[in-house]
Parts: C-alpha cells; structure tokens; sequence
C-alpha cells in the first residue's frame, strides 16, 4: 500500500499543515464555482445588489439625515461588507465537512482543516470582492477617502474572527439537534439584517435603543469600523474590546464542543442532515 511521508520535525509538520488548509481552501473556492472569475463576479453581484437594495431604502425612508458626514455610499458600503463577511463566515463554518464526511477518510484530513478552509476561503472571496467594489467605485464614479484604513481592515477582520467562532459553535451543536441548529442559525443571520447597526449609527440610538444591539459585537465592529473610515464620526458607545473577547470565549467554547461531539462521531449522523 502507499503511504504518505510525514516529516516528524515541528517545522515540517507546521509547512505540512499549511500545504493542507492551503489545498483545502481552494477546493472550498472551486465548490462555488468552477470557474475563480465567474465565482468571483457572483460575489460581487450579490454584494453590490445588496449596497444599491439599502441605498435605495435609505432614500424612500428618509435616513440619509442619520448617516456620518461625507461620502453617503460608502456609508452604506462600511455596514454591508462587514456585515456579509460575517453572516458568510457563520455559514461556511456550519456547512463544513464534520467528523462523518467521506474526505475525513484520507489519513491528513482533519475536521480543523475544513474548518479552516470554509473560514479562509469565504475570507478570501469577501475581502477580494470589497476590494474590487472599491477600486470600481473609486476609478469610475467618485473619488473615496478612507481615514484610518488600517483600523477600518482591522474591524473588518474582526467580523470574521467573530462569525468563525459563532460557526464553530452552532457546528458543534449540529449533529446533536441538526434542526433546531439550524433554524437557529438561519434566524440569527436573519436577525443581524436589522441588529448588525448596518442602518444606524450608535452616536445617534437613544438609550432605550442602544441596549437592544449592546449585545451584539457585529454591532460594535461596524460601529467602529465607521470611527476609522470616517474622520467625522468618533464611537462613543462602541469598543473593539467587547466583540474581541465574546469571540475568543466561543472559540474556546466551540472548540471544546466540536472536540467532544467528535469523540461521538456516527455515520448515522451524515443521514440525518
């Protein structure tokens, strides 16, 4: 029988694991889509329809009046692309291969390394789709001026680490009751439509208002990620610090709980989803 080298080094094994998530991202990438390009354009159709869908909404309601100073449309933009980043992520993670999937028969593969390959695929599709969004926008319609990009990308980010360890956990939860999981995630996605802050700014919320989103840290990033795109608008009732913490306390507790539900791994699982 063949059988696969395996460096015994920590550095071969660290290069080895790498190589793995690296091939798995892209087979998550081509699962979309076979054609990069075409599942490229998808995504930023999706995105861009979503920008115009609220641009829109704004207008008919009258909520422009309540956005930052400055450029209106990338007002819009901070929310929606944090916003689809996260919910994507949340998705991805929930839709990997668990512990019964038939790619988990090939020695290397791991259940770590599908997750990490939806978290990074949809990480690399969302942040090349605001890329080219922006660059499009810049070069053809209006000139954008970002304050602190740096921060900004950094909120950005923060949104997916937060959606990794929210899918982790509603992942972990999956085969023990698949179908309450599962509409339990779709309503939280749902939900964030209104509850991510995409729409308001906190300065503006009135207390009776602002304790309703408090809770929720996409809230907080889009919050801030507003303070570094805009040098006209400066978060008092948001903070990084709280979606950074809530996310490392679900990874922790999501890790805990897909270890645990692996140690019960059946193949009665996979017919029950």
């Amino acid at each position: 029988m063949f059988k696969a080298d395996r460096s015994n080094s920590t550095l071969g094994s660290t290069f080895s694991l790498l190589e793995l998530i690296y091939h798995a991202t892209v087979r998550k990438l081509r699962q979309s889509h076979g054609n990069a390009l075409v599942g490229l354009l998808l995504n930023m159709v999706q995105t861009i329809l979503l920008i115009l869908t609220f641009y829109i909404m704004f207008g008919v309601l009258g909520l422009r009046g309540n956005s930052v100073r400055g450029d209106f449309l990338l007002y819009v933009m901070s929310g929606i692309f944090l916003f689809l980043t996260h919910t994507k992520t949340i998705g991805a993670v929930f839709g990997a291969e668990g512990p019964t999937s038939a790619m988990m028969k090939h020695a290397p593969m791991t259940t770590a390394i599908s997750i990490s390959a939806a978290a990074l695929s949809t990480l690399y599709i969302q942040m090349l789709s605001m890329i080219t969004v922006l660059f499009i926008y810049h070069a053809a319609f209006h000139p954008i001026e970002i304050y602190d990009w740096v921060g900004a990308l950094a909120m950005m980010l923060l949104s997916w680490f937060v959606g990794l360890a929210i899918g982790l956990v509603f992942l972990a939860a999956k085969p023990w009751a698949p179908d309450v999981v599962g509409v339990i995630q779709q309503i939280y996605s749902r939900a964030n439509m209104i509850a991510s802050g995409k729409m308001f700014l906190a300065n503006n919320l009135p207390h009776k208002m602002l304790v309703l989103f408090d809770w929720n840290p996409l809230f907080h990033t889009i919050d801030q990620a507003r303070g570094y795109t805009f040098i006209n608008y400066n978060p008092h009732f948001s903070n990084w610090h709280y979606p950074l913490y809530v996310g490392l306390a679900l990874l922790m507790i999501g890790l805990m709980g897909e270890f645990y539900t692996r140690q019960y791994a059946s193949l009665s699982w996979g017919a029950r989803r």
